[in-house]
């Protein structure tokens, strides 16, 4: 475990040591508070007119406000997390690197979950300065608490199903460009596998709707914890880094 953190911690120094780790974050609190202020400014509009036709019950910030601006910003993953993963090992590989990492002392189990380590936490920390926005609001009103943490619980879970599989696709090619091109491909076909499901039957669009990791977000942003949905995400995380421990494996071998 102490390898694991030690490598967990090179990569989280790694992001802020190059200007990725500020851009995803700026870019994330950038358009997160863009559509934090789009909603709010909604919400207030909306409360404003309720108020002038005599509406006797309290607007709901969490259903009106909170929860379409979370899963309005999961969109931002998709630009996200190719950034995030797109070095992880086509930068080892490119500048020989690989090499002396697959053949230090570390096995392939502790250099795989380093390296997913440290990308959560990058992602943690984007997160984390969203909080002051949630803040704002326990200022000025009074939303609910566990709607909120479960939708954020929800995107740290999807942050890590798109992590797992960055890392797997980083692992395949040295080119960063080509990378992070396949990744952002495969992340935008998992987006819209539900809506190409749609035209082909009710059996695959079941199917095709189990395999969206959209649709699994919906629940958590309503502030509902239902285990099929954290089934999912944990099966996906585990099997994004199971085929990323074959091909640093299958590498191990080439080299």
């Amino acid at each position: 475990m102490r390898n694991t953190l030690a490598i967990a911690q090179k990569e989280l120094r790694s992001y802020f040591a190059s200007p990725i780790g500020y851009i995803v974050i700026g870019f994330f609190a950038l358009l997160y508070g863009f559509f934090y202020w789009v909603y709010l400014s909604y919400f207030v509009q909306q409360s404003m007119q309720a108020a002038q036709f005599g509406g006797s019950q309290p607007m709901n910030v969490n259903q009106m406000m909170i929860r379409p601006a979370l899963q309005n910003i999961t969109i931002l993953l998709l630009f996200i997390f190719p950034m995030v993963t797109m070095r992880s090992y086509s930068e080892e590989k490119r500048s020989g690197t690989i090499e002396l990492l697959l053949t230090s002392p570390l096995t392939d189990l502790e250099i795989i979950l380093g390296k997913f380590l440290g990308a959560m936490a990058l992602w943690a920390i984007a997160l984390a300065v969203t909080l002051i926005h949630v803040g704002i609001l326990y200022r000025y009103g009074s939303p609910e608490w566990k709607p909120i943490v479960t939708a954020y619980l929800g995107l740290l879970l999807m942050g890590g199903c798109f992590i797992s599989l960055g890392l797997l696709i980083s692992s395949l090619t040295s080119n960063q460009i080509v990378a992070g091109m396949a990744t952002f491909g495969v992340f935008l076909l998992l987006w819209i596998v539900n809506w190409i499901g749609s035209f082909s039957g009710p059996t695959v669009d079941k199917v095709t709707q189990y395999l969206s990791i959209i649709d699994h977000f919906d629940d958590f942003g309503k502030g509902v914890i239902d285990t099929s949905h954290l089934v999912y995400y944990i099966s996906f995380i585990s099997f994004g880094l199971f085929l990323t421990a074959k091909s640093v494996d299958s590498e191990r071998w080439r080299g």
